[in-house]
């Protein structure tokens, strides 16, 4: 297999949870300097802001927490308790490292998450949906550790909302396990981002677990 050099294409080109660990295991610690300052990337703070202004509050899980982007945005906006997840332990240690999350969970999303049922009253995601290699198959893991009436904010790529199956899924849920379901379109970079990337959308999908 070739190596790939930690940048935003590696990680758009992503195939596998091995190749995602070891993707992240070498960006984690020069992310948000190499990366979120440099493309002025702003999802987290979407993301973060929309889950707020749906009136979404603690225990919140991060999904796909990273160096903890979003939830220095959340802690700073008066949430919390709030719990890291990540598929990279290395990510996990800087995000623990800004002194913000009670908790991390190191977990492939895949496999389920080992935490009890109805465990958080919010859940958020950042990025987790934006690179194409983690499909709406993993959502029945995330509603299962949420309480009823649990605020989501998941940030989905545009991109990848039809082509992979987001859309249908999320109508299949609507019957009798989510509601007041609403799509807002953000964008993923700020005016300072270059590259190919640079005007890409996402949707920003904000529900409650009936």
């Amino acid at each position: 297999m070739t190596k790939k050099t930690p940048d935003l294409h590696a990680a758009y080109s992503l195939k596998s949870p091995e190749e995602n660990k070891r993707l992240y295991a070498e960006w984690a610690g020069e992310y948000d300097d190499s990366f979120a300052a440099l493309e002025d990337y702003q999802l987290h703070i979407h993301t973060a802001r929309a889950f707020v202004g749906a009136g979404g509050q603690g225990p919140v899980l991060d999904v796909g927490a990273g160096t903890g982007l979003c939830g220095a945005i959340l802690a700073g906006l008066g949430v919390g308790p709030i719990d890291a997840t990540d598929i990279s332990a290395e990510m996990l240690d800087e995000a623990m490292r800004k002194d913000i999350y009670r908790d991390a969970i190191e977990a492939d999303l895949n496999q389920g998450l080992p935490v009890p049922r109805g465990s958080y009253a919010g859940v958020v995601s950042s990025g987790t949906f934006t690179h194409g290699h983690l499909g709406p198959e993993v959502l029945p893991a995330l509603l299962r550790v949420a309480r009823h009436g649990a605020q989501f904010a998941l940030s989905i790529n545009a991109k990848h909302f039809e082509a992979l199956g987001f859309a249908d899924t999320f109508r299949r849920l609507e019957a009798d396990q989510i509601r007041d379901l609403s799509l807002t379109q953000v964008r993923i970079y700020g005016d300072l981002a270059a590259g190919p990337n640079k005007d890409d959308v996402a949707l920003i999908a904000l529900f409650e677990k009936t």
